[in-house]
């Protein structure tokens, strides 16, 4: 038990008090998250992974072996809960929205600080790729299953192109088969954008649950969970070597995948008016719940 509190207070505790300094921010000043977000996600995000696919000694095929195992993740929980969906026989857009929180993580606002925190700078770097794929397959692919269908599966590709942390990864690569060295003009600012993301995330995360509530679909809800701080993460553990993962890689993999419901979710509902208070519920019951099984799972990892 001190070791599960330990665990909770070192590495959770931190993350839920920043949130919470955004939670207490959006709800006393009414501070709009949007444009802190865009600014997050268009500048602090593509210059943090830069500069950590720079320095890390992962490797090409290391990057590969994590997206490929991000994408099984968001497709195998997308099949499951779509199934579910099916057996209940949920009206569209409910199935839609369910399908939509069962499957994206928050792999960033939550994911990325708890890594940092817990494995250190190359936990980060595995948990970037991992993002980042995350990230890409929420824009396409969720926005699509939100959708469903209405929105052609071409304009949500093309979208993909306007998003910075697309390319953040490969130019580093490339600047690192080159072996060419930053000048300091341009390395510092980069650490210095890129050091921003993870504390803009955390007072984010906080500022978009502060819009939350619950639905009347409780009963969903709970499906939710544990499909996202679950099962996800069952599946994960299940898979991962398939495609290579051990160690440090496997663990950083399957935490990711136990991450709460994305707050991106929210976002996407809103834009499209898909049940979108159903969404913001997902977010807000999941990330609370999260300690009672993301700090068990810190300890197995520890062993």
């Amino acid at each position: 038990m001190n070791n599960l509190l330990s665990l909770f207070a070192d590495n959770l505790l931190p993350i839920l008090i920043t949130a919470g300094a955004g939670y207490i921010l959006q709800r006393t000043l009414r501070v709009d998250p949007k444009p802190l977000a865009r600014v997050t996600f268009y500048l602090f995000t593509p210059a943090l992974a830069f500069t950590i696919a720079l320095s890390t000694s992962i490797t090409g095929s290391d990057i590969i072996h994590m997206t490929c195992f991000a994408v099984a993740v968001v497709i195998l929980m997308s099949i499951l809960s779509w199934t579910l969906s099916r057996v209940l026989r949920l009206p569209q857009q409910t199935a839609s929205v369910f399908i939509l929180t069962a499957t994206f993580m928050n792999a960033g606002n939550y994911g990325l600080p708890l890594n940092d925190f817990f494995f250190g700078d190359e936990g980060l770097a595995w948990a970037s790729v991992f993002f980042i794929t995350n990230a890409l397959l929420t824009n396409s692919l969720g926005v699509f299953i939100t959708t469903a269908g209405r929105q052609p599966l071409r304009s949500a590709l093309v979208g993909l192109l306007k998003i910075p942390a697309v390319y953040a990864i490969p130019l580093a690569m490339l600047v690192r088969s080159v072996h060419w060295q930053l000048p300091i003009s341009i390395d510092r600012p980069l650490s210095l954008l890129g050091s921003a993301m993870i504390p803009s995330m955390l007072i984010l995360l906080g500022m978009q649950i502060s819009y939350g509530g619950l639905p009347e679909r409780k009963d969903l809800l709970v499906l939710v969970a544990g499909l996202r701080l679950i099962i996800s993460p069952l599946l994960a553990f299940l898979i991962a070597p398939l495609f290579g993962l051990k160690g440090l890689s496997a663990h950083v993999g399957i935490l990711e995948s136990a991450m709460p419901t994305a707050v991106l979710a929210t976002v996407i509902t809103t834009e499209f008016d898909v049940e979108p208070d159903f969404a913001t519920g997902a977010v807000l019951i999941t990330t609370l719940l999260s300690p009672l099984t993301v700090a068990p799972l810190l300890a197995m990892i520890r062993g």
